[in-house]
This record gives structure tokens, sequence and C-alpha cells, in this order.
């Protein structure tokens, strides 16, 4: 009886594994539709055609994808594996080279995934598609600006690929960060400090209108970060050529950064 309860034990083992690898292998992905795959359907028009815009631009001239993914709800699926998953099933990246990069949205989860392959790994390492994620995107997917973040995201990873393969990005090129409120509160204090000189100097204070536009001009936040001056001095590398392609068989090893919005 021992026996065959222990037979049994470990039937149902192997039988439990086996269906999870069946509906590991059966999970279905939708078919790609170029390089942005809107399927939540949360990037405006003038959005998705900006997007459009740098990622089509890049592939044309190094031949390296950065595809944009945003999907309605990934059900029960680690979104962290299901973005490696995808970026295997639809081959992102020349087979062989594995240059490519994933940015994948679930709208319901409010998960972000940046996916970069092999071959990218050494041009955006985590610690920097970390960065990308953080000070880049998450602020806008927080208020639910989601083609903000994600047009924010895929031309900060558009950039540092052109720079690193020696070509520059002609048509959009901004990358830009919210206005923060603890340093846009700083620039009221030199206003209360001439008010408060005023009252106390009389009129001797008044020579200190004439501080005034110095002291305005010298204080407060700076305002978004641009090409070519904030994201580290993108802007200017020189021409370069290309073609089309960058898909069939690229592979991700799980390089890139991910996280909750």
């Amino acid at each position: 009886m021992n026996r065959i309860s222990k037979y049994f034990f470990i039937a149902t083992i192997v039988l439990f594994c086996l269906m999870g690898a069946y509906a590991h292998a059966e999970q279905s992905f939708p078919e790609r539709h170029g390089l942005v795959n809107d399927f939540a359907n949360v990037l405006e028009p003038d959005i998705l055609e900006k997007v459009n815009s740098v990622t089509s631009e890049l592939l044309a001239k190094t031949q390296i994808p950065v595809v944009v993914v945003t999907m309605p709800e990934i059900g029960d699926a680690d979104y962290t594996d299901y973005a490696n998953r995808l970026y295997e099933k639809w081959g992102i990246g020349k087979k062989g080279e594995d240059k490519g990069v994933l940015i994948f949205l679930t709208v319901k989860e409010r998960k972000l995934r940046i996916e970069v392959g092999y071959g990218l790994e050494g041009t955006i390492p985590d610690g920097l598609a970390g960065e990308i994620r953080d000070k880049y995107m998450i602020p806008y997917l927080k208020q639910n600006k989601f083609g903000e973040g994600l047009l924010n995201g895929t031309t900060a990873a558009a950039l540092i690929i052109a720079k690193a393969s020696g070509v520059e990005l002609t048509g959009y090129t901004q990358v830009s960060r919210p206005q923060s409120k603890k340093n846009s509160r700083f620039s009221i204090l030199p206003i209360i400090f001439i008010i408060i000189f005023l009252f106390i100097g009389g009129r001797r204070g008044g020579m200190l209108w004439l501080l005034l536009p110095l002291l305005m001009g010298g204080g407060g936040y700076r305002g978004n970060d641009r090409t070519g001056s904030g994201f580290g001095g993108f802007g200017g590398f020189g021409g370069g050529g290309g073609g089309f392609g960058g898909f069939g068989g690229g592979m991700s090893g799980g390089g890139g950064a991910g996280g909750s919005f």
C-alpha cells in the first residue's frame, strides 16, 4: 500500500510539472504589427506618430529595433517573464546579433519592463535602463500619462543607441521630465526675501529692486531636460548609414529594468 501511494505521489508531481510546461509553451502572444503595438489603445494619435517616427528612423539608420508594446492586461503571468518570452517570440533583433529593445507596459497590472537584448547590454546596462525608467517614464505613468511616458522612454533609448552607433537622429529627439514641485517652490524664495527686506529697510531697501531680475533669474527650477542639454548631451554625432531589418531571431537574457508605477 505504501508503495502504491509512493508511485501515485510521484505520478501526480510529474503530471503537474507537465501541465505547467504545457501551459507555459501554449501561452499565446499577439502578432506584431510593426514597431509600435498599442494593444491597450493608450497612445494618442500625435504621440503614436512621434513614437513611430523615432523608432523607424533608428531602425533605418542602425537596423536596431526599439519595439513598444502596450497590453490591457496579462492575467496571472509574471510581467518580466512575459516580456522576455514575447521578445523571443517576436525575434526582436537579428539572429546572432541580438540587438534590440522591448518597451513593454501592461495597464491593469500597472507594470513596466524595458527588456534589452544580449547585444545591447553593454550599451544599455541595467543601471541605465533603470534610470530611463525612473526619471523619464515612471513620473508620467503614475499620472496615467501613458503616451508621454512611453514616448520619453522610447526616445531616450533610441538616442543612446544612436550615439553608440555613431549616427544622428534628425526627427523627434526630445526627452523631458515633469517639473519638480519641490524645486518649483524655491523659485519664489528670492521674491519673499525682497519683500521682507523692503519692509525692513524702508527707503534704503529701494536699491534691492535693482537686484530683483538677478535674484529671480538665479533661483528655481530650470525646466525640462532636453536633448543636447539634459539627458547625457545627445545630438550632433555625425552622419550614418544603415537600412531596414532588425528582426529574425534576436534573444534577450533578461537584461534591462522593470517595476510598478
